[in-house]
């Protein structure tokens, strides 16, 4: 009788003091959209998982920032279009910061630096893209190096849904010059397709472009927990060990 008693004493003493803890707290959950076809910011690699510069980043940013990551491979096609509609928090898809995409979304601190560049075939004689008046240039629809083609009269745009699409065209003689960000022209035409395609041109467009994470309007909460992993990161200078492993020098 002794011994139940005790027991049951004790089974509520256990009770109380649980009850008495504070509750911890859940670890918020993020979830990032990436259309990874960027490489080597982000793709899906042979083994069909997303990786690369930019998907490193934000689990190493999520770690620092005490928060959960989760990336869904997204189509570029209706990306921003899912963020204003709440399909997912956050965006990490080489998005460059601009003032028109501020109107409809927030971004975090800028972790990247990109300029347009100018890629042709490596029997090609252009050098600029005033070289190529009247002829085929491609990029991908609704990033900035779409819209540096089709601002210049000059040219014939054309848009691909990927950039890999483009920068085959190219290859094969369907396209006389593909623009896109430098680091993805230096991983197609300095790895993919040395043998075919070089780069001829750094396009100086005004101010260099900087990629940071799109966030939905008004979502202060996300937008603070990925800024406080990115600065930690940065101040550890881990970005740049990710640079180094994915880009290079």
């Amino acid at each position: 009788m002794l011994n139940r008693f005790s027991i049951l004493v004790a089974t509520l003493i256990t009770g109380i003091f649980m009850l008495c803890q504070p509750a911890t707290a859940t670890e918020k959950t993020i979830v990032f959209a990436s259309d990874a076809t960027w490489p080597p910011m982000e793709f899906v690699d042979e083994q069909k998982n997303l990786v690369g510069y930019a998907i490193d980043m934000v689990y190493a940013i999520a770690k620092e920032g005490e928060f959960k990551a989760e990336i869904k491979n997204t189509a570029w096609d209706g990306i921003f279009a899912g963020l204003i509609a709440g399909k997912y928090d956050a965006i990490v898809s080489s998005v460059s910061i601009t003032e028109d995409r501020k109107k409809n979304m927030d971004f975090s601190e800028p972790y990247y630096t990109v300029r347009q560049a100018l890629i042709v075939r490596k029997d090609s004689n252009a050098a600029t893209l005033a070289d190529l008046k009247g002829q085929k240039v491609g990029g991908q629809i609704g990033t900035t190096g779409y819209f540096t083609i089709k601002n210049n009269k000059a040219l014939e745009a054309k848009s691909y849904d990927e950039i890999g699409l483009a920068m085959e065209d190219l290859n094969v003689g369907r396209l006389a010059a593909v623009v896109c960000d430098d680091p993805v022209a230096a991983d197609y035409a300095l790895k993919r397709y040395q043998d075919t395609l070089k780069i001829v041109q750094i396009i100086e467009s005004g101010t260099a472009e900087q990629y940071g994470f799109a966030v939905s309007k008004g979502n202060d909460e996300v937008l603070a927990l990925i800024n406080k992993g990115l600065a930690i990161i940065k101040e550890k200078g881990i970005d740049k060990e990710l640079q180094q492993k994915w880009i290079g020098r």
